[in-house]
C-alpha cells in the first residue's frame, strides 16, 4: 500500500509541476497573444478593444501569484484559454476535436506494433540463431533505422498516388458528412490504414529488437536453466518465466510511447493532413498560438505522466522486487 501511496505522491508532484511550468514559461516570453492578434488586424482595433482582447486571453497587472491562483481555477473548469488561430473557439474545444483522431490512429497502431513486436521477439529469441531470426532480426533493423516521415512519403506516392488503393489526405472524404453511420466509420477506417501502416512499419522493429534482445539476457539467467532442469514444459518457460521478466524494460519504453500518443505522429500527420493533435501543434507553431501551443504541452505533459504511473503500478504487479522498501505487497 506505502508503495502505491508513495507513486501517486510522485505522480501528484509532477503534474503540479507540469502545470506550473506550463503557467511561467508563456509570462517570461516577450509580448502577449494581445498584441499578436492586434497586429493581425493591423491596428485597426481601439484600445477598448485591445483591452477587451487582454481579458479574454487572461492578461491582467494583478501579482503573479494571483494570477496563478485564477489559472489552477481555470484549469480545474477545463478552461484553456482561446486560440488566436481559431479565434475565438476555446483550445479546449480544439484539442477535444483533435484527440479523438490523434487516439484512434497513433494509439491502435503503438498498441499493435508493440504487442506484434514483443510477440515476435520472444519467438525469435527463443529460436535464436536459426534461420527466421537471422532473417527477421536483419530486416527488423533496417526498418528500425527508416525515417518514419520518409516512409509515409515513401508509400503515400505508391500506394495512394500511383496504384490508387489508399486516400491521398485527411481523416475521410470532403464530400461525407461525419455522423454514427457504416458508410462514415468505413471511411474513416479506410483514410486511418496508411499512415496507420507507415507508423506500424517504421516502429515494428524497434519492439521487435528490443523484446529479442531482452529475452535472450533474460535466457541465460540460472533461475531459467534450473526450471528447464526440473522439467518446466516450454511454453511455461518462454512466457511465465522469462517473457515475463524480459518485458520490464520494454514496458517502460511503451508507457512513453503511449503518453507521447497523445501528441501524435507529428510529421505523419503532417505528410497526410491528418486532423490530429500534432498536426494541430504544428498549427500553432506556424501561427504563433501560444495558447493552443501552451494548452497542448500541457495535455500532452499530463498524458506522459499518467501513463508512467500506470506502468509503475504495473511494474510492481509483475516484479515484486520493485516494492521492496515500499512498503511490501499491495493490500
Amino acid at each position: 500500500m506505502k508503495y502505491v501511496l508513495s507513486r501517486l505522491g510522485f505522480l501528484f508532484i509532477s503534474l503540479w509541476a507540469a502545470v506550473t511550468v506550463n503557467f511561467v514559461l508563456p509570462r517570461l516570453m516577450p509580448g502577449n497573444p494581445a498584441i499578436l492578434m492586434l497586429g493581425r488586424y493591423k491596428g485597426q482595433l481601439t484600445a477598448q478593444a485591445l483591452h477587451a482582447l487582454k481579458l479574454q486571453f487572461g492578461i491582467t497587472k494583478q501579482p503573479l501569484w494571483q494570477q496563478y491562483v485564477i489559472y489552477l481555477g481555470h484549469l480545474l473548469h477545463g478552461n484553456l484559454g482561446l486560440s488566436l488561430t481559431y479565434y475565438p473557439i476555446p483550445v479546449g474545444q480544439i484539442i477535444a476535436q483533435s484527440l479523438p483522431w490523434t487516439l484512434g490512429l497513433v494509439g491502435t497502431a503503438t498498441i499493435i506494433s508493440m504487442v506484434l513486436g514483443t510477440a515476435v521477439g520472444v519467438y525469435l529469441a527463443w529460436n535464436h540463431g536459426q534461420f527466421w531470426d537471422n532473417l527477421l532480426s536483419t530486416v527488423a533493423m533496417f526498418t528500425a533505422a527508416l525515417p518514419y516521415f520518409w516512409l509515409a512519403l515513401l508509400l503515400l506516392y505508391f500506394l495512394a498516388y500511383v496504384y490508387h488503393w489508399f486516400p491521398l489526405a485527411h481523416a475521410y472524404s470532403t464530400g461525407i458528412n461525419p455522423a454514427w453511420s457504416l458508410s462514415f466509420i468505413l471511411n474513416v477506417l479506410r483514410h486511418a490504414l496508411l499512415p496507420a501502416l507507415t507508423i506500424v512499419v517504421s516502429s515494428l522493429g524497434g519492439w521487435m529488437v528490443g523484446m529479442r534482445n531482452n529475452m535472450i539476457q533474460t535466457l541465460g539467467e540460472d533461475y531459467i536453466t534450473f526450471a528447464e532442469a526440473k522439467g518446466v514444459k516450454k511454453r511455461r518457460l518462454m512466457f511465465q518465466y522469462a517473457a515475463r521478466n524480459a518485458i520490464l524494460p520494454s514496458l517502460t519504453s511503451f508507457a512513453m510511447s503511449l503518453g507521447f500518443v497523445v501528441g501524435g505522429a507529428l510529421l505523419t500527420e503532417v505528410v497526410f493532413s491528418y486532423p490530429g493533435v500534432g498536426y494541430q501543434l504544428l498549427v500553432a507553431v506556424q501561427n504563433e498560438d501560444y495558447p493552443l501551443m501552451q494548452g497542448l504541452f500541457l495535455v500532452i505533459a499530463l498524458a506522459v505522466l499518467i501513463a508512467n504511473f500506470i506502468v509503475e503500478m504495473l511494474y510492481g504487479r509483475l516484479d515484486p522486487r520493485t516494492r521492496q522498501g515500499q512498503g511490501g505487497a499491495y493490500s
